[in-house]
């Protein structure tokens, strides 16, 4: 199934709650939420009681982006504030194995994300545990950046590799994603598309981009 996760990086944070509101009147299936710290990435953004005020508000999913070092530490943590994906980074750890074990332990959906120049082969012994794959398009950190060209070739081998393993995850991508290339994302096989700048551009028509991109997704 092809669902939309609507990044709330993008939004205008005096307006969350409304804007939050706007998406699921429209029929987005997800809210991302990215996680930044400061140290693995040169932001730093929303942590766990913002969660937990996002559950509060919604019962779409929280697709939990950790964009921080030793996500592990904080896997519980979010977990119990409302988080049912909680997506760590290969990068950001020295036991990915254990770490996809923490998420699961923790009741939620277990996804890992690779930054654009990193191969998907760093996950080819992990793949059998991974509920989803998140690929980044951009570097992470910042919002409204640029989609990176290459990622169809990454796309197309994540794609190869999931078939050797014979395994079905989730493939989302996330990163200057717009109505402009993501019909291409998905017939590229991706079936979750994180889109920030493309929905919260305005806040007049938030609900008229969310319909455009499920539109395209049908």
């Amino acid at each position: 199934m092809n669902c939309l996760s609507p990044s709330i990086l993008s939004c205008d944070f005096t307006r969350l709650g409304s804007e939050i509101s706007a998406i699921d009147s429209a029929g987005a299936q997800y809210v991302h939420i990215d996680v930044m710290d400061g140290h693995f990435v040169p932001n730093i953004s929303l942590g766990i009681p913002v969660v937990k005020s996002i559950r509060n508000i919604t019962d779409r999913l929280l697709d939990v982006h950790l964009m921080i070092d030793d996500p592990e530490k904080y896997i519980d943590a979010f977990a119990k504030a409302g988080a049912d994906i909680i997506t760590i980074h290969a990068e950001a750890t020295n036991h990915l194995d254990r770490a996809i074990e923490i998420i699961h332990e923790a009741k939620c959906v277990a996804g890992v994300a690779l930054n654009p120049a990193t191969p998907v082969s760093s996950i080819k012994y992990v793949l059998p545990k991974i509920d989803m794959v998140l690929l980044m398009s951009v570097n992470p950190g910042f919002g409204g950046q640029k989609f990176i060209p290459y990622t169809f070739d990454k796309l197309r081998d994540l794609n190869a590799l999931i078939e050797e393993a014979g395994v079905d995850p989730d493939i989302e991508i996330d990163g200057g994603v717009n109505l402009n290339n993501a019909k291409a994302l998905l017939d590229s096989g991706a079936n979750i598309l994180v889109a920030g700048s493309a929905v919260f551009s305005d806040d007049d028509e938030i609900e008229d981009n969310v319909r455009a991109f499920l539109e395209l997704m049908e």
